[in-house]
């Protein structure tokens, strides 16, 4: 476990001198971990997975290929490189309510990541950047970007409604009930992840409103489709040896590519549970809804539904 102290979505490379007060050494914190890992029996690994939480899975995406030629550079050939990017797929939308970038809370996800890359000496990969021009490599801190350049296999979990998307968008359900243009904003966000996750090979996305799953105790519960997180890493562990093999089609009735595809935060009944952020009481999908202002008529209406079937359908998840 590598603890994140430099606020550079692992990506930094620079030192502390004169002009800069301040240190952001992210990427050579991973390589020097990395080489002291060696002595310590990675030596002798047949799998290595990087894996990574909110900023430290956006620091997989941005790490995991370097990682492996960092050990191919030093004769490990053998080892093969992973990553499991837990709740760091963000992307860089169109906030709900655009505001000044006074702070890291406020600055809209892009503004934020171009002027951070500046003060980290930012490293991003070199096929990435090879794609964007010369200043562009902010990019490259967009899973749906860098994605496609990445050699090393990826698998990708992210919650459909990530709350830490939904603050940096503006979008913040305390107190009040959400207004309609919320609402609407909330579940897009829903359908332009999901359409981001299309072409990824393994993926675990629940249709809930949360934020990072595998440093949680419930991460075994959430299941997408039938299927839990860690059944899914087996099936792609599974499905990564055997292409090893002989390229063969993937598994029968071990899936990895798992996308929820019911529209609003929590209709998956095996969703965390959420509490109220002002009393910390848990609610269900139900009172979530109410709370969201979400109309039961008016939805069972334009679903052509009775109100207490749509009800049902909530409570049991479909």
């Amino acid at each position: 476990f590598i603890p994140y102290c430099s606020s550079d979505v692992w990506s930094g490379a620079s030192s502390k001198s004169e002009k800069n007060e301040y240190a952001f050494m992210g990427a050579l914190i991973i390589q020097e971990v990395v080489k002291e890992l060696v002595g310590k029996g990675l030596s002798t690994a047949k799998v290595l997975l990087l894996a990574g939480s909110s900023a430290g899975g956006t620091g997989v995406l941005l790490n995991v290929d370097r990682v492996a030629e960092q050990l191919e550079e030093m004769g490990y050939q053998g080892i093969q490189v992973r990553g499991l990017a837990d709740s760091g797929w963000f992307l860089d939308n169109k906030q709900y309510r655009r505001t000044d970038c006074i702070d890291t809370i406020t600055c809209a996800p892009t503004e934020a990541i171009r002027r951070g890359i500046r003060y980290w000496n930012g490293i991003v990969p070199e096929r990435c950047k090879l794609q964007f021009k010369e200043g562009e490599e902010w990019n490259c801190f967009f899973g749906y970007k860098i994605y496609p350049t990445l050699r090393c296999p990826v698998f990708v979990v992210q919650w459909l409604f990530d709350e830490a998307q939904l603050t940096v968008d503006n979008v913040h359900l305390t107190g009040q009930p959400v207004q309609e243009g919320q609402w609407l904003y909330i579940q897009n966000l829903g359908r332009e992840l999901r359409n981001t996750l299309k072409d990824v090979t393994a993926s675990f996305a629940p249709a809930c409103l949360s934020h990072e799953i595998i440093t949680r105790n419930h991460w075994t519960d959430i299941q997408v489709k039938g299927t839990s997180l860690p059944r899914a890493l087996h099936c792609w562990d599974r499905s990564l040896h055997e292409s090893n093999k002989n390229g063969k089609a993937p598994l029968k009735g071990c899936p990895i590519h798992l996308i929820d595809s019911c529209p609003w935060p929590h209709c998956n009944p095996s969703c965390p549970t959420i509490r109220d952020q002002f009393t910390g009481q848990e609610m269900n999908v139900i009172q979530f809804l109410m709370h969201m202002g979400f109309d039961v008529q008016k939805m069972a209406q334009q679903q052509g539904l009775e109100p207490s079937k749509l009800l049902g359908m909530l409570s049991s998840g479909n």
